[in-house]
């Protein structure tokens, strides 16, 4: 089966799909902002890679959230809540990380069934 792989850089791809699943890797658009402003950034930008991949946010299968300070999970939590579909939440686990950027405060790895079988 073959891979294909969304937004390709020397380093990493946006999205790769293989096997009628996506993997993906979101951070927030910006550095500034608080819990709230950063995870609505960066659930619109699943969204959007998502939509590229020919899946949705009602297909999600497994998430790992990552959060530079666990102070933030009830913020993000409540966010997240609102975004996610009724009866389609994923398998998901949320942990303290120290993130690649000082300013980011979450930043989540997506697991997600597409309609693209390559």
């Amino acid at each position: 089966m073959s891979i294909q792989r969304f937004g390709t850089t020397k380093r990493y791809s946006d999205s790769v799909v293989h096997s009628g699943t996506v993997y993906l890797v979101e951070v927030p658009a910006t550095e500034t902002g608080d819990i709230a402003t950063q995870t609505q950034s960066l659930l619109a930008g699943v969204e959007r890679l998502l939509a590229q991949a020919g899946s949705d946010k009602s297909r999600l299968l497994m998430v790992t959230v990552y959060l530079a300070d666990l102070a933030d999970y009830d913020g993000m939590n409540a966010i997240w809540d609102a975004w996610l579909p009724p009866d389609c939440a994923p398998t998901r686990a949320c942990v303290q990380a120290r993130l690649a950027r000082p300013g980011w405060r979450v930043e989540m790895a997506v697991v997600a069934a597409t309609s693209i079988v390559s």
